[in-house]
């Protein structure tokens, strides 16, 4: 009797063949990892049509199916990005599960010849040591985790690519970075760092300060749009003239304090 095996197309599957123990562990071919173990072997009738890729899901989650499987030799079929690969093929390597790693693969990394790591997604370096953002991290930030990134003061975002002034900036100023230092841009009739601090062009005055834009107030005693006029409040007679607040400056021959005394001529 002639046994006919049911042959499984591959062109939406990948297949991981486990060497001494015959078993065969199953995973779509688009890395939607399944995780699924076939009992019976797989008949491969053509080459597995995929792009290369360098992670594939060969994962840290994966490492614990591997052990499952307890392979003693080598687990092939593993997709490989390798530079001499024609596209469209998926390049096998033996993964050597007596390898050893001196420093170990950190961060879930797998040691898959000695001294060779192949690090988890997220992570990269000789031993899986430093975490990757995909966008990389912007304006000097720094990658924690991946995904994750740690912005300097002036910026924020998941990818520090948000120009961010700690206070705000006020009256309509814009906060942009400046040589990488966030600054906040006052519209002309403002300043300070937080564009607080109001412009008056005709300046304040005997101890006036500017509230808003060309309006001075003025302290006790003087009045006009600059704090320039003093105010007499008994006003000064005899065409004397208010000098500073509630002093007169008196015309000969008029003295007083309002003016209101005329020197006698003899």
């Amino acid at each position: 009797m002639t046994l006919h095996l049911k042959l499984h197309r591959i062109d939406r599957l990948m297949y991981f063949l486990c060497s001494s123990v015959g078993a065969t562990w199953r995973e779509a071919l688009w890395c939607h990892c399944s995780k699924d173990l076939v009992s019976t072997p797989v008949p491969v009738v053509h080459q597995v049509k995929r792009m290369v890729l360098a992670r594939c899901c060969f994962t840290a989650s994966i490492k614990v199916n591997l052990a499952l499987l307890a392979c003693s030799v080598a687990l092939v079929g593993i997709c490989l990005a390798r530079s001499d690969a024609p596209r469209g093929v998926a390049v096998p390597f033996v993964f050597d599960l007596k390898a050893t790693c001196h420093p170990p693969c950190q961060h879930a990394g797998i040691c898959i010849r000695n001294n060779t790591c192949f690090c988890s997604r997220g992570y990269e370096g000789e031993t899986c040591q430093y975490a990757n953002c995909y966008p990389k991290c912007k304006n000097g930030g720094e990658c924690l985790r991946p995904g994750k990134c740690r912005c300097p003061s002036g910026f924020g975002g998941k990818y520090c690519h948000k120009v961010k002034c700690d206070s705000g900036c006020w009256n309509g100023g814009d906060c942009i970075a400046v040589n990488g230092v966030a600054k906040c841009i006052c519209p002309s009739s403002w300043t300070g760092s937080k564009c607080q601090e109001a412009i008056c062009p005709q300046g304040c005055r005997n101890g006036g300060s500017c509230v808003a834009p060309g309006i001075c107030s003025c302290p006790e005693g003087w009045l006009g749009g600059a704090c320039h006029t003093a105010v007499c409040h008994r006003p000064c007679l005899n065409g004397g003239k208010c000098l500073s607040p509630d002093s007169c400056r008196c015309r000969p021959p008029y003295s007083g304090p309002r003016c209101e005394e005329r020197k006698k001529v003899f």
